[in-house]
């Protein structure tokens, strides 16, 4: 949909199975008790609410939006993310107040794409440099509070390819509508054609929070890159600079606020660029070590090195990864 959104758009998604299923409701009969009631009480559909009851709440709320889409080396796809969401969501419809694309350390014309397509760009280095600058997703999204004024925020990211701009109203939907939520994580058919989480959502994120959070075993993806999340809770959470942000947000924000506090939205399709195995390895790493910190199992450390093989002319040898583990603290310490 390369148009600005109108209300027939909308009405046509909403009537669209494939792009507005139901809520994920069947299945529950092997689940806790408590998480078969969260799940049924938290999770919803992004055509759920229309958007003239968003932009209702919104002016009623007196609330302020920004969209944050931190990127690193997304060139090739960053300008249709921001020029799609500021057609139809800035300059058609009002519900984002500011779109502003946060650049970790690119190496392409990421920066420059970006801002031709409308969006306010900063770079995550320049940013604050007197609190320094550490690589990483989390980092960008951290140094995002120091140049966003939105009472709402909303984290896309960069790399999307299948995808359509009622994500945002659909992330945006249970913090306008519902004031006791806090955090919203959006979940979504994948390019393989079913809800299953990524690589490693299924082998590391999942059975971790199975085993050390069941509350949250009720999340259909929790390591979803598009969320919403209210300003004052991610200002008052310690953020790991890479790959943990996402799992660390949820684990604090239950023990900070509680489960109910959390929400999950059906995003309808998503499709993005997949890392390779070895890549993941590091994620999985960073993954890992934030969640037993969490848990009070390892103490926290800025790196961690992860030794993996490859083969070379027949002959195995290893790959040493210093995989980093940097957290920040919260940045409500660092902000007027």
């Amino acid at each position: 949909m390369d148009r600005p959104l109108q209300k027939a758009d909308w009405n046509r998604l909403v009537s669209d199975a494939r792009v507005c299923p139901q809520a994920l409701v069947a299945n529950l009969d092997r689940v806790p008790a408590d998480v078969d009631t969260w799940f049924r009480d938290n999770t919803s559909s992004w055509c759920d609410r229309s958007l003239d009851d968003l932009l209702a709440a919104k002016e009623s709320s007196a609330s302020t939006v920004s969209l944050v889409v931190p990127a690193r080396n997304e060139a090739a796809t960053v300008g249709d993310v921001v020029t799609r969401v500021r057609s139809a969501l800035v300059e058609t419809t009002a519900l984002l107040d500011e779109i502003v694309v946060i650049d970790s350390d690119s190496t392409d014309e990421t920066y420059a794409v970006a801002t031709d397509a409308g969006a306010v760009v900063h770079r995550a280095a320049e940013i604050r440099p007197d609190l320094g600058s550490h690589p990483g997703k989390g980092e960008a999204m951290w140094k995002s509070l120091f140049v966003t004024r939105g009472d709402l925020i909303v984290f896309m990211d960069a790399d999307l390819l299948d995808w359509d701009t009622h994500f945002v109203p659909g992330l945006l939907g249970p913090l306008l509508m519902r004031p006791e939520v806090a955090l919203v994580k959006g979940f979504y058919e994948r390019d393989t054609g079913s809800f299953e989480g990524g690589r490693v959502t299924e082998l590391v994120a999942r059975p971790l929070l199975n085993l050390l959070y069941p509350e949250l075993a009720g999340l259909v993806q929790p390591l979803a890159g598009e969320w919403a999340i209210r300003r004052d809770l991610f200002a008052s959470l310690t953020v790991p600079t890479g790959y943990a942000v996402e799992l660390t947000a949820l684990i604090d924000t239950l023990e900070q606020r509680g489960a109910g506090a959390i929400a999950q939205v059906d995003l309808g399709r998503r499709a993005h660029r997949h890392q390779a195995l070895r890549d993941l390895g590091g994620m999985a790493t960073q993954i890992l070590a934030a969640a037993l910190d969490r848990a009070g199992h390892q103490p926290p450390g800025d790196a961690t090195l992860l030794r993996q093989y490859h083969r070379v002319s027949g002959t195995i040898e290893p790959i040493d990864r210093l995989v980093p583990e940097v957290q920040r603290p919260p940045a409500a310490g660092f902000l007027p």
